[in-house]
């Protein structure tokens, strides 16, 4: 099996408690669109099928990545580099 370049791990808040996922690997994203995505809509099933694609070097990693971030966006998560220094820091504070 070749090992596909996913590139810069890309990072979502999950949830309204500010719990992050970082995303690796390609093999990652796969598994959670296939078993731990929360809602089956049609960004989820076309980030699926570009994933897979890019997996069998059909169409290029960015492609799937791109499609995955709308996806996430799709189901409600949002990009952490998007979520203010000051919200991070203050939901520190309350767990630290």
């Amino acid at each position: 099996m070749i090992e596909i370049s996913w590139g810069k791990p890309l990072s979502f808040v999950m949830s309204p408690d500010g719990d992050v996922q970082k995303f690796s690997t390609i093999e990652q994203v796969k598994y959670w669109l296939l078993k731990r995505w929360p809602i089956a809509d049609e960004a989820r099933l076309t980030a699926l099928k570009q994933v897979e694609a890019a997996m069998d070097c059909i169409v290029p990693v960015g492609v799937a990545r791109r499609a995955f971030t709308a996806a996430a966006r799709s189901a409600g998560f949002v990009p952490e580099d998007l979520v203010g220094y000051t919200a991070r820091r203050a939901a520190e504070q309350l767990v630290g």
